[in-house]
């Protein structure tokens, strides 16, 4: 039996993900219950989940019927990373144009330095709907907090679920920069933040995840009491 505040966060957070521009009509999220299952959100457009429940899914288990084929790929995150408590997989525009040229956002400015100088590139378009290739950008995510899948968006990963949302979020603005930057023709290699400049940016402290998850989730409906 799943408690309410997990299907009502991993709700908000599919939510939020919509209103933010970073999923549309494809697109799903997770949150952690255990060591050995996870609850997704409903196969349906995340702007559209109102009180439909999330699924319960077993990391070693085939997937419960209308779960979406992809998310083998959270299955295969969850067991690799024990640290991992939520997923995100987004499509955001500009992420997504850079993607088809095989490009990830580099650490330019604040908001991109927690993605660092090595986010791994999924260099595959195929969607993840087998066993092999879930594990396969399972591996290839490592220790990271993203993946750019080439011309098919990113999966985002945190300890918390709001923190992956955030993190989503910052992964765009970064996509946003490195576009802008490149589209005025300047040397890519130009303007990157150097190692002590992209660690100083790497923080949590001062309510970063907080802030961020009430900007995303303002007016979002509240957990009936």
């Amino acid at each position: 039996m799943v408690d309410d505040q997990a299907q009502h966060l991993v709700r908000q957070a599919a939510r939020a993900l919509a209103r933010a521009g970073l999923v549309h009509a494809y697109g799903h999220c997770s949150l952690r219950l255990d060591a050995d299952s996870f609850l997704v959100c409903a196969a349906m457009p995340m702007g559209l989940i109102d009180t439909q429940p999330g699924v319960v899914v077993h990391v070693d288990r085939a997937l419960p019927e209308g779960v979406l084929g992809e998310v083998r790929a959270h299955q295969s995150i969850y067991r690799l990373r024990p640290d991992v408590h939520g997923i995100c997989r987004i499509m955001p525009p500009a992420l997504m144009a850079l993607s088809t040229q095989a490009i990830v956002p580099r650490a330019r400015h604040g908001i991109g330095a927690y993605f660092g100088h090595h986010l791994p590139l999924w260099n595959d378009p195929r969607l993840l709907r087998d066993d092999q290739s879930a594990a396969g950008l399972a591996a290839a995510l490592g220790d990271a907090p993203a993946i750019v899948m080439r011309g098919n968006g990113a999966v985002v990963v945190a300890d918390a679920l709001e923190k992956a949302v955030t993190l989503s979020w910052f992964l765009e603005d970064a996509a946003r920069v490195e576009l802008a930057v490149r589209s005025i023709g300047a040397d890519p290699e130009s303007g990157v933040l150097d190692a002590d400049e992209t660690s100083a940016r790497q923080v949590f402290a001062g309510g970063v995840v907080e802030r961020m998850w009430a900007y995303l989730t303002a007016g979002d409906q509240p957990l009936a009491q």
